[in-house]
């Protein structure tokens, strides 16, 4: 359901619904017949590609959902959030949203410049008519509103390493709003959904954030939270940018439909909020309850280290569990929007229910299984119990990320040329292929260099190239359920830790180091090309002229000096087999079992 602007303030002055943050409803989409002049004057700005966390914001800026926010911060508006979670004009705003930029683009930049902002299409969204370029303190930035410099946290690790050094603010003018091709007549803006909810006749909505598939708990902790305030549901999960290693929305949305018909008739609404999280924990929790406010909530509900991100690397977590609570609590009067508290849930036995955990009298037995537990069921092909989550749920997850032995896979060699990568790779080849069960792909160094990057040189940056072309392969393999066996010589950590990351959100990834000396490899020479190296001949040949940088990563190692390829082969089959890649029959495959992706 789109709204045209004049409906859009329509439904703005005449719902009867808890009012936007502000007090009205933000509206950054060009007046009509403005859209082709903007385009037409566009030809000769400068273009900003927007990243995925930046086109996030720009469609809850242009819609309405960060509400007062008329664009990207301003460095005043900026400075009063993180120091003080207030705008300039005084207003509660705990979440800085800036748009970031290269040096090189700030430079040919300034006040008085318009920018056309696209997406990775090259389609323009908006233009941005530049007031400020300054460059901020990063490490103020996190320190005050994470609370913590430490690069562990995932939006400090943002804002530290992928956040580029200039801010950029304006006035900002919508072209259109981002294209969503998926569950559409679930995507509503907050004047689609107040409308929505005016149809509906709700005036009381508790709103539930969530970035997780929903469980028996979540139902249960939703269900009393809704009957508590006698309000109706929102479910409202972030399908924008999560935590890393989250379950893709794709998934976590089929299960929440799964589940809705778990509750009272005509009592909830799911709604997809394309929000990137920052993992802000307390925070965030408040910025939470400012976007629900403007989609119309009146209640919001925080449960245990809301928004919290995974622990730090002394395994103590960043936030005290019932921090974003606290904080909420103390503004919620300003807010206007009350808070729902909730412990966490855990499922007493001998009531077949789930009850709050500070209701639990000692001695009660109580079932709990945890993320990482749950993964593991999953990926061993193990029964989720009913008590924990219902069978059309378990279902979808089942459906969605199969078990280990049914998944895709990488098998990543690294080593000197001449240490065997490629022998041991063709022997591992041909044993999967006589398992059977899964398409099975060689990436041998030689050629990827021949048909994928024949234009490149030996270069560092070259390198890097080909490695993370490789990866890319190497991830669609993957992703698609077969395996990729990739044997360059990948001699440096950083590019191998890439692939790593590129590859494990879609299946098994294993890095084989054969750690077989260079003396070794070197009086193999096979090809000659070690000679030719010491002579001259050839330039930046890895242990002679360039570097190779030992993994301390490697899930397997192997000196090839001491064994022949068949028995690394077996090596690396024997490992395959413990974790769960290779089914417990001895195929590549196992009859039967489901479960979630490594």
């Amino acid at each position: 359901m789109k709204l045209t602007a004049t409906e859009h303030n329509l439904y703005e002055t005449t719902d009867h619904l808890n009012p936007p943050h502000g007090g009205q409803l933000a509206n950054q989409m060009a007046v009509a017949g403005r859209n082709s002049e903007l385009q037409a004057a566009s030809r000769e700005w400068p273009s900003w590609d927007l990243t995925p966390r930046q086109l996030c914001d720009l469609e809850l800026l242009l819609n309405g959902g960060f509400s007062p926010l008329q664009g990207f911060m301003s460095r005043a508006d900026y400075e009063g959030v993180t120091a003080s979670m207030r705008l300039k004009n005084g207003l509660l705003w705990p979440i800085p949203v800036v748009l970031d930029v290269t040096d090189e683009f700030a430079q040919s930049i300034g006040p008085g410049t318009s920018v056309a902002l696209r997406d990775a299409e090259g389609v323009m969204l908006a233009a941005l008519h530049v007031d400020e370029v300054w460059k901020p303190d990063r490490m103020a930035e996190v320190e005050s509103v994470y609370g913590t410099t430490d690069a562990f946290h995932p939006g400090v690790e943002h804002i530290l390493k992928h956040t580029n050094p200039w801010y950029v603010s304006g006035r900002l003018e919508g072209i259109q709003l981002p294209v969503h091709y998926d569950f559409r007549s679930l995507r509503l803006g907050p004047a689609e959904l107040r409308a929505e909810f005016v149809r509906l006749g709700w005036r009381r909505i508790v709103a539930f954030q969530t970035r997780n598939p929903m469980h028996r708990a979540h139902q249960e902790l939703t269900l009393r939270a809704a009957k508590k305030v006698e309000a109706n549901l929102l479910i409202h999960p972030s399908v924008g940018m999560t935590n890393p290693g989250d379950v893709e929305y794709y998934v976590r949305v089929r299960c929440y439909q799964a589940l809705l018909s778990r509750y009272p008739k005509d009592t909830v609404r799911l709604a997809l909020l394309p929000l990137a999280m920052r993992m802000g924990g307390p925070r965030e929790a408040v910025w939470h309850a400012i976007i629900r406010k403007n989609h119309g909530a009146s209640h919001f509900i925080v449960g245990r280290d809301h928004a919290g991100p995974r622990n730090a690397a002394n395994g103590k977590p960043f936030y005290e569990p019932y921090a974003a609570q606290d904080l909420l609590r103390q503004h919620q009067q300003e807010l206007n929007v009350s808070i729902v508290p909730f412990n966490t849930m855990v499922y007493l036995a001998e009531r077949d229910a789930y009850v709050p955990e500070d209701e639990i009298k000692n001695g009660a037995k109580v079932l709990n299984i945890s993320g990482t537990e749950l993964r593991q069921r999953l990926a061993g092909g193990k029964e989720i119990p009913t008590w924990f989550t219902f069978p059309d749920v378990a279902h979808e997850l089942e459906r969605s990320y199969p078990p280990r032995h049914r998944q895709g896979l990488t098998v990543f060699f690294t080593g000197f040329s001449g240490s065997g990568k490629s022998t041991i790779a063709n022997v591992l080849r041909a044993k999967f292929l006589e398992m059977g069960g899964r398409p099975v792909t060689l990436l041998d160094g030689d050629i990827v260099r021949k048909h994928l990057s024949s234009e490149l040189g030996f270069s560092r940056e070259h390198r890097d190239i080909n490695i993370r072309r490789i990866g890319f392969v190497a991830s669609e393999i993957t992703k698609n359920g077969g395996i990729a066996i990739c044997a360059p010589i990948a001699p440096y950590d950083s590019i191998r830790k890439e692939v790593r990351a590129m590859i494990q959100p879609y299946g098994g990834f294993i890095l084989v180091h054969l750690s077989t000396s260079l003396e070794v490899c070197e009086s193999r020479d096979r090809k000659g090309l070690y000679a030719k190296a010491r002579a001259g001949f050839v330039k930046q040949f890895t242990g002679i002229s360039d570097p190779y940088e030992s993994p301390t990563d490697a899930d397997v190692v192997i000196d090839t000096a001491e064994m022949t390829s068949q028995e690394a082969a077996q090596e690396i089959l024997l490992h395959l087999k413990r974790y769960g890649f290779i089914g417990s029959n001895g195929n590549g495959i196992s009859p039967s079992g489901n479960g979630i992706r490594h």
